[in-house]
């Protein structure tokens, strides 16, 4: 259930304005804004597809990590970035803004269960939900939304977790609570708890952004990973073949996309900027794209774009150029 204390109703996109034919329209004039605490999404034709938009306004896990705050206003200017798209997608394509879910009192751990609620909300009427962070504390409430609505399924369909990160973000929890770093182990902890498999790839692993123990745990969860050195060393049968495996191996993919993978020259808004990150060159676009039209994408979210540091909107523009490609690309579950 989303808790009404941890929901923001969506504010209607605006940008600029060419007319209303369909080759003139840009995103802000296709965005239909829905309450999900008062009003349904549109119901789906057969063979229709839909896209849901929803903030998760949060950096309290970012601030228990010790990191540099203000990836909460990341939805704003995500949404900002991404208004004055032109539409070039199927006209039956739908999409919807779904608001914000927002961390009340630094209360994570609830607004986590509203984030996990609203994607079981958004699985269950046929949308993809595309998350706009925020911290990656973002990672645990929508894959467990994820994991909710196939465990209703009851069909034994496979979720594999796909991470674009320069970190495992596998920190035990401690007396903090959840943090924007442990999310995956969290979500290990279910699945080892639920009896459910733990598929998890992270592409852009940096070694000095993640201590001997990340390491080990990543090695006793069998997590998968591809470090950032064959993404600068171009090394693309590495790559390719560690995530098309991958692919093969679950029925249904959560990919979230840390900004912080890449470049501090690409990615500057970030709580954690990596000056040797990789970059968002042909190769990136290759493995993007091999993912977003792999037909099995259940959830998308960007994370941990922090406005307050960013230098000419660099980073927003970055992330809304993800999304820009997602939709373009879209082939989904």
């Amino acid at each position: 259930m989303i808790k009404p204390d941890y929901y923001r109703q969506p504010v209607a996109w605006t940008g600029r304005i060419d007319g209303t034919a369909e080759e003139l329209l840009r995103w802000h004039q296709r965005i239909i804004p829905v309450n999900l605490l008062t009003g349904a999404l549109p119901v789906l034709k057969p063979h229709q597809q839909g896209v849901v938009f929803l903030g998760f306004a949060s950096d309290e896990g970012v601030r228990r990590n010790q990191g540099r705050v203000g990836a909460a206003e990341g939805p704003a200017a995500l949404r900002l970035a991404c208004s004055n798209f032109p539409v070039h997608f199927d006209s039956e394509l739908v999409l919807a803004d779904a608001g914000d879910i927002i961390c009340k009192d630094n209360q994570l751990e609830e607004a986590q269960h509203s984030l996990s609620a609203a994607v079981l909300s958004i699985r269950k009427a046929g949308y993809l939900p595309v998350l706009l962070g925020g911290g990656h504390e973002i990672t645990y409430g929508h894959a467990h939304g994820i994991y909710q609505h196939l465990t209703g399924r009851k069909r034994g369909e496979k979720l594999g977790l796909l991470n674009m990160d320069a970190h495992f973000d596998l920190r035990m929890t401690g007396t903090e609570g959840s943090t924007s770093g442990t999310s995956f182990w969290q979500l290990a902890q279910d699945c080892n708890l639920e009896g459910v498999p733990f598929h998890y790839l992270a592409l852009g692993i940096q070694a000095n952004s993640n201590t001997q123990q990340l390491f080990r745990i990543a090695g006793d969860l069998e997590v998968q990973y591809v470090d950032a050195d064959a993404f600068h060393l171009q090394d693309k049968p590495l790559v390719h073949a560690a995530i098309n495996q991958f692919l093969r191996d679950v029925d249904h993919v959560y990919l979230t996309i840390d900004l912080d993978v890449f470049s501090a020259a690409f990615a500057p808004g970030v709580s954690a900027t990596a000056y040797n990150g990789i970059r968002p060159d042909g190769l990136f676009l290759e493995c993007y794209r091999n993912i977003l039209q792999s037909g099995k994408l259940a959830g998308i979210d960007i994370a941990e774009l922090n406005p307050s540091l960013d230098v000419d909107n660099r980073t927003a523009k970055l992330g809304a150029g993800l999304l820009f490609e997602m939709i373009s690309n879209l082939h989904y579950h």
